[in-house]
């Protein structure tokens, strides 16, 4: 443990004053006096009487600054980073630990919810933040209170409910740049005594902002559909909240660019662009894959939650949670970020989950503790085809994209046009230059027959599938030792059952240039005999035989048993999760505390691609990866509550630290041993008049692996500096008032891989082609916003023009993805400069 930084921490905690865990992020336009109730620990508080680190964000936050999306609340949120590939591919980020893999058998590490409700399977997590209360951000491990993925931190949407206090009203539209628009509506109507309905909606579109040069629709775009509707019923003790969510998103392709290739015209090899990270971009997929389907996503997520809460007596309470979840995601990209077909891939996601909890609280005095149970069943689907055009793949395999010198002067930057890359003469070269790298010499005549046999379009998928049981046992309890001292404690006890499946298969035909770099890492006798099969004519077709004992080769993945036979494997886990509190109040607006906690992530049952053709599925079982939290915060309002100040220290140790490693073009879960987290999250906001609010917030995380190949290395996505500060100003005029809301966000550096873009990780056979360039980071960057806009009395209306990346500062979030292991990082870019108008409308109640 690095005493000497965690000291530094503590001391820096101390100069800060007393802190919170950013719980005072909330409505800036609150009265000074007023608290701020949260319910993270499953009851109503204020927020500084939390004994852990909370950020919370509520509405009048969420609607100020024009956060309608986790990325761009995240960052406000000091130690929080969500990247938004796409709705179907987000990246949750908490204290530098990653939860982003798609994989059905994997557990998340940042839990997300609705209302208490578990959406955390990365590809239904991703929802719309629109008609919200507040979102409460959770760090640190907190199994205890949340459940299973919740190792480092828990995200919890709390939706506006059916209010039956009266009749309300909602409207927003918005008008801007990228021909970018939204419209949102909400109404709550009460129906009857202790009764309400609520509805409410989002539409959102945007067309893309990274350039389509093939024509057609630009990528990154947005076409987001919400709706909610909710009721609300009270009889005497009894409180009942049925709500139901549904969202669908349809954006067009994200824009995988390769910077190592110019774009250029697949026919005429024509350069029509350049290998800028943040410029236009030449994808495509390949001819009938998937049916014909466009690149982009089709994604559906729907649930349905209710909440019962009845009051037993002045002492007890018991609350009981039912949901029903389900996704279904469809998701096609160009994988190697150039016009050529090389490799174009899909994902195809499905869940499907239920559960259920009770909660019995008890608070009586100096006791308040509850006791629970909970199950949960969940089922899912991850199918991955892959289309590879084997002659554009020869051709990256040998350096010859750009021709290899057939084409005088063409630079290495440039592709050629696809009608070279079929011709047999010059692949046949290429397959010689590849067999020669492995010592082996193929002659001419034998070569370019193997060459008329690769096929433009071979066709293979792989699936995996999980279903998982689970039971939880729960117990959480603070006892209030004197008015200014208490203690607390939390026991989580989960048991899961789990049957992980996987096939995988080649959809029309062996792999040509599979079975060719199969063959050549045999021995001489098996190798020269499946080279002359493999220039047979029509060898991609030939099913295996006596006669014709060639194995049906894949190229991304090897074929299971019977060619798509489905492999599953059982496993039966248990495990201990808990925390432990203090804290010290030495006045009504202030607190110390001190927290250890173990987080537990369960065992994963991974599956990959057999070894071999036909072979046997590959599973594993990995630990629970476990992490012991150690965290120190102080917490405080002063000036009449209208300055808070907040902070938090804290050090993690992981054991069985859960990394994604790329072997070939597949992604394998892998225990990487140890790592190290530490660091200090701030935040301040001062509150000097009603007409203006300041605040600023700053994180700093160090988070490293300690063993194995990545020792040393900084995790994935995880800046050591990350900061924000702005101001809400509110100035009379007239019977109205000028809004103003300014706002600055900085992060440093950060790598979008574990490896680091480190050459030594991204050699063969961990990758088809060596990766020998360093450019897979983000370098440090700011970004600029303001919303300036008039408010009539009594906030009835309000007209606002709005800008986002005011200097149109160029970024990316992501870089490496699917094409690393073809030598082809492939690079997002981040959002440009948007601006815009938007007027709004509220009539009624307060929410």
């Amino acid at each position: 443990m690095h005493i000497r930084s965690l000291a530094l921490a503590a001391i820096s905690l101390s100069a800060f004053s007393t802190a919170t865990a950013q719980a005072q992020i909330a409505e800036a336009e609150a009265d000074a006096g007023d608290a701020i109730i949260v319910t993270a620990q499953l009851r109503e508080q204020d927020a500084i009487d939390v004994p852990m680190a909370l950020s919370v964000a509520g509405a009048e936050q969420l609607d100020r600054f024009g956060l309608y999306e986790f990325d761009a609340l995240s960052r406000f949120v000091p130690g929080f980073e969500v990247q938004n590939q796409s709705p179907n591919n987000p990246g949750f980020v908490m204290r530098g630990i990653t939860s982003d893999s798609g994989t059905a058998t994997n557990e998340p590490r940042v839990s997300v919810f609705q209302d208490g409700v578990s959406i955390s399977k990365s590809r239904g997590s991703y929802v719309e933040l629109f008609d919200v209360e507040r979102v409460e951000i959770a760090k640190g491990p907190q199994s205890t209170l949340y459940g299973r993925g919740a190792l480092i931190g828990a995200v919890n949407i709390v939706q506006n409910k059916a209010d039956p206090a009266g009749f309300a009203a909602a409207g927003r539209v918005s008008y801007g740049n990228y021909d970018s628009w939204l419209g949102e509506a909400m109404v709550n109507a009460p129906i009857g005594e202790g009764m309400a309905v609520r509805l409410a909606g989002r539409i959102r579109k945007r067309d893309g902002y990274v350039e389509n040069l093939l024509g057609g629709a630009d990528f990154n775009s947005v076409d987001t559909k919400a709706i909610r509707g909710s009721f609300h019923g009270e009889k005497g003790d009894l409180s009942f909240d049925l709500i139901g969510n549904y969202q669908k998103d349809s954006p067009n392709g994200t824009g995988f660019k390769s910077i190592a290739y110019n774009p250029t015209d697949p026919v005429t090899g024509a350069v029509i662009g350049d290998r800028g990270r943040n410029s236009g971009a030449a994808l495509a997929p390949g001819a009938g894959f998937e049916g014909g389907k466009a690149l982009g996503l089709d994604r559906q997520v729907w649930g349905v939650t209710g909440i019962a809460t009845l009051k037993l007596d002045d002492r007890f309470s018991l609350t009981s949670t039912t949901a029903f979840r389900r996704f279904d995601a469809l998701e096609i990209f160009d994988a190697d970020g150039i016009s050529l077909p090389m490799l174009t891939a899909a994902e195809d996601a499905r869940g499907v989950q239920t559960s259920q909890e009770f909660r019995l609280t008890y608070e009586d005095g100096p006791i308040t503790a509850f006791l629970g149970a909970s199950y949960f069943h969940e089922k899912g689907t991850q199918r991955v085809p892959t289309q590879f055009d084997e002659r554009v793949t020869l051709a990256r395999l040998a350096g010859a994209l750009n021709g290899g010198g057939v084409i005088p002067d063409r630079p290495a930057s440039d592709p050629v046009p696809a009608a070279l890359l079929a011709n047999p003469a010059f692949t046949g070269a290429l397959l010689q230059g590849v067999a020669n790298a492995y010592g082996v010499a193929l002659p001419a005549d034998q070569a370019q027959a193997i060459a008329a046999n690769l096929k433009p379009s071979h066709l293979e998928s792989s699936t995996n599938g999980s279903r998982t049981r689970a039971f939880d046992l729960f117990g959480d309890v603070t006892i209030r030792l004197s008015d200014q001292f208490e203690v607390g404690g939390g026991l989580r006890y989960t048991h899961d059952d789990k049957r992980s499946t996987f096939l995988s298969s080649v959809d029309n035909g062996r792999s040509i240039l599979g079975g060719l770099i199969g063959a050549l890492s045999q021995p001489e006798a098996v190798r020269t005999a499946l080279l002359q099969a493999l220039a047979v004519p029509g060898a991609a077709t030939i099913p295996p035989s006596a006669a014709y004992p060639v194995p049906l080769f894949g190229l991304g993945a090897q074929p299971t048993a019977g060619n798509g036979g489905e492999d599953s494997a059982t496993l039966s886990n248990g495990g201990f999760s808990w925390r432990l509190t203090a804290r010290y109040k030495p006045s009504a607006d202030a607190s110390l505390y001190a927290t250890y906690a173990r987080g537990r992530r369960p065992q994963v049952l991974a599956a990959s691609a057999p070894s071999a053709p036909l072979g046997d599925t590959r599973f594993s079982v990995l630990d629970s990866e476990t992490v012991d939290s150690f965290e120190l915060g102080a917490k405080t309002a002063l000036m009449n509550r209208t300055l808070f100040i907040d902070g938090a220290a804290f050090y993690y140790q992981y054991d069985n630290f859960q990394t994604t490693v790329q072997q070939g073009t597949q992604f394998v879960l892998t225990n990487a041993g140890k790592a190290e987290s530490y660091g200090f999250e701030g935040q301040l906001r001062w509150v000097p008049s009603d007409l203006l609010t300041l605040f600023a917030t700053y994180a700093y995380n160090h988070s490293r692996f300690q063993t194995g190949v990545r020792d040393g290395n900084h995790f994935r996505l995880s800046p050591d500096h990350s900061a924000s500060f702005g101001a809400q100003a509110s100035l009379p005029a007239g019977e109205g008032r000028i809004l103003f809301t300014p706002s600055v966000t900085w992060q440093s550096k950060v790598f979008f891989d574990d490896d680091n873009d480190r050459t030594d990780l991204q050699q063969p056979p961990a990758a088809l082609v060596a990766d020998n360039i360093l450019d897979e980071f983000q370098g440090s960057y700011a970004l600029v916003n303001a919303r300036l806009g008039y408010e009539a009395p009594g906030g009835l209306w309000r007209i606002e023009a709005f800008i986002e990346n005011a200097f149109d500062k160029e970024y990316i979030m992501d870089a490496g993805n699917t094409g690393d292991s073809l030598g082809m990082p492939t690079f997002i870019a981040g959002a440009p400069r948007f601006y815009g108008v938007s007027a709004s409308v509220r009539f009624g109640g307060a929410q």
